[in-house]
């Protein structure tokens, strides 16, 4: 019963552990570290821990394949980990930066992305004249009626696969409405003719867009003219004439959206509101950096979730490596300890030096693990289909954010692999290790 009841709260150490090590920010680590530091260096049981912490270092040479198990092991579970969180921040990143505050978007009502949408020339005239929209130099509304459509283009990587790339069809004020987008080689699309400028992400993921290029779309040739640069979702997107796009793609006078950059982000409810009292709309109207936040949301928790129960498959095999490891390290040096013991030395030192040494290791295996993460993965382009059913070109993002979280499931790993052989050796009774070969 003292056996179950000892485990049952060793145990609940290990989960209150965990749950207050994954809430606590860096400075407090930083203070635990200090503390520690301070413990080892100014106190008999510190100074004996450190003691038997360098014997236990001093041998890790002789266990060298057992020890590269916990090193190895914990730093592919921090690779994965990190690189598949880097993935879903470069990916909520590029749509995050896409849109602004003073920009507003309307769809038709109860449509989650452009291509589910589909508004009227009546309602994008409505839309056109409604109050809180900024005006031109000629008194113009500042607005873009577009449409987006769906192309397979192969994908340089691997030429015998095919992916949806979006064509969106814009017109003058389209450029005026995204100040970012910046033409980098070519010229931008003429008016009227079957003319594409092409996204820097789209050319770096798919074939056949260099300036110059002929594409076959809708039946049609169409002729790259120009790349265009802005950092952002757009540089997923192929850009062309509204009414080139309308007309090859049969969309008559109906567009999908209305973009519309506002006289100020306070005039979006005198906007909204127009439109919204208007019995001819049915319509939803936010600002583009809400939308594009929204178009994130749902791939980035998957990705996080895919991410996370790897992670946490991953860290059980590594745990169990960390213990088969720790386990055979404490019973071969179960005379050495219980000598130790029998000289005056406590059990807390023990553990403690036990622990120093598997999260030691620990650290080790989730440094290099960061390392190469951030190595391969930092800044690497790929792409993945995103809320209009086409890629999304984004970089995987490895912030110093994800690189100490990473950092922390190591150390936890570290900790529990660690626990039990430590808390065994200082549990043994010395005249039975005494007696141990």
């Amino acid at each position: 019963m003292k056996k179950f009841l000892f485990g049952v709260g060793l145990f609940a150490i290990v989960v209150a552990w965990l749950v207050v090590w994954t809430m606590l920010p860096w400075p407090a680590i930083l203070a635990l570290a200090v503390v520690l530091v301070l413990w080892l260096l100014l106190t008999r049981r510190g100074r004996q821990t450190l003691s038997v912490t360098r014997v236990g270092l001093s041998t890790v040479t002789q266990r060298l394949g057992s020890s590269a198990v916990i090193v190895i092991g914990i730093a592919g579970v921090v690779g994965v980990l990190v690189a598949m969180l880097a993935m879903g921040d470069g990916f909520q990143a590029t749509l995050q930066q896409t849109g602004s505050d003073d920009t507003a978007i309307v769809l038709r009502g109860g449509s989650q992305a452009e291509l589910n949408s589909v508004l009227s020339r009546d309602n994008i005239s409505t839309i056109e004249e409604a109050p809180g929209i900024a005006k031109d130099a000629n008194g113009r509304p500042i607005a873009s009626a577009e449409l987006v459509v769906v192309a397979n283009l192969p994908k340089k990587s691997d030429a015998s696969v095919d992916a949806n790339v979006p064509i969106r069809g814009i017109d003058d004020a389209a450029w005026a409405l995204r100040p970012k987008v910046k033409i980098i080689a070519g010229r931008r699309f003429k008016p009227g003719l079957r003319e594409l400028d092409v996204g820097q992400g789209a050319l770096r993921q798919f074939a056949g867009l260099d300036v110059g290029k002929e594409l076959r779309l809708a039946g049609q040739t169409w002729t790259v003219v120009g790349v265009f640069a802005s950092g952002d979702s757009y540089d997923s997107e192929l850009w062309g004439d509204a009414k080139s796009v309308a007309s090859a793609y049969r969309r008559g006078s109906s567009a999908e959206s209305v973009t519309v950059r506002l006289a100020s982000p306070a005039a979006l409810d005198a906007f909204k509101a127009a439109l919204m009292s208007n019995p001819t709309l049915k319509v939803d109207v936010s600002t583009t950096s809400e939308y594009f936040s929204k178009q994130s949301e749902g791939l980035t928790k998957v990705i996080r979730a895919v991410g996370i129960t790897v992670g946490v498959i991953m860290a059980i095999g590594a745990i169990f490596g960390a213990l088969n490891t720790m386990f055979a390290a404490v019973a071969a040096r179960s005379r050495e300890i219980a000598t130790l013991r029998a000289l005056g030395f406590r059990g807390v030192p023990v553990v403690v030096s036990v622990l120093l040494e598997t999260m030691l290791l620990a650290l080790l295996g989730g440094v290099l693990g960061a390392l190469i993460v951030w190595l391969v993965f930092n800044g690497y382009t790929a792409s993945t289909l995103g809320a209009n059913f086409s890629q999304v070109v984004f970089q995987f993002k490895v912030s110093p954010q994800l690189l100490w979280s990473g950092l922390k499931w190591a150390l936890a790993i570290g900790f529990i692999g660690g626990l039990f052989p430590a808390v065994r050796a200082a549990r043994l009774p010395v005249t039975t290790a005494l007696r141990e070969l």
